[in-house]
């Protein structure tokens, strides 16, 4: 199995140990009809669900691999200098976010990770990252209610 099956394995254990670990949240008077284990049951399966997939891509790419076959041919370096990129932009939309709002920094975010990965220059991206975070603000602010930062460049145009 390569890493993915044993990152995947690994991701469902923890999982586990997550959901059981939310057993110990007291029940509060200030509960809603979700409680206040709602949330982390919620996050405990997705967490167990991004493991199983995890795991069956890495089960897949062992058969594909002992079969003579690469699979998804060769695989991206995943280096750590590449996870501390990917952190970076992270970073990078945390101390943005205050100033340029969410809807700016999530379409900066999306652009940027597309240029880091190597998407192509052209009109497409600042589209694509303009109609995702358009995508991202309609689902949180109207879809579920949730309100994000306008920013103070832009208080009270996105909000």
């Amino acid at each position: 199995m390569n890493r993915d099956g044993w990152s995947g394995l690994a991701l469902l254990a923890l999982a586990g140990a997550y959901y059981w670990a939310t057993g110990s949240i007291s029940n509060s008077t200030l509960e809603d009809e979700v409680g206040a284990v709602g949330l982390p049951h919620a996050l405990a399966l997705v967490l167990a669900l991004l493991g199983l997939v995890l795991t069956v891509r890495g089960v897949v790419a062992a058969r594909a691999a002992a079969g003579g076959r690469d699979g998804d041919g060769e695989e991206r370096d995943a280096s750590l200098l590449r996870a501390f990129g990917f952190l970076a932009f992270g970073a990078a939309y945390v101390l943005l976010l205050p100033y340029l709002g969410y809807f700016v920094s999530v379409a900066l975010l999306i652009g940027s990770v597309a240029l880091y990965e190597g998407a192509p220059r052209r009109w497409t991206l600042p589209v694509a990252a303009i109609g995702g975070a358009l995508l991202y603000w309609a689902v949180f602010v109207k879809l579920l209610g949730v309100n994000q930062p306008a920013g103070t460049l832009f208080e009270g145009l996105f909000s």
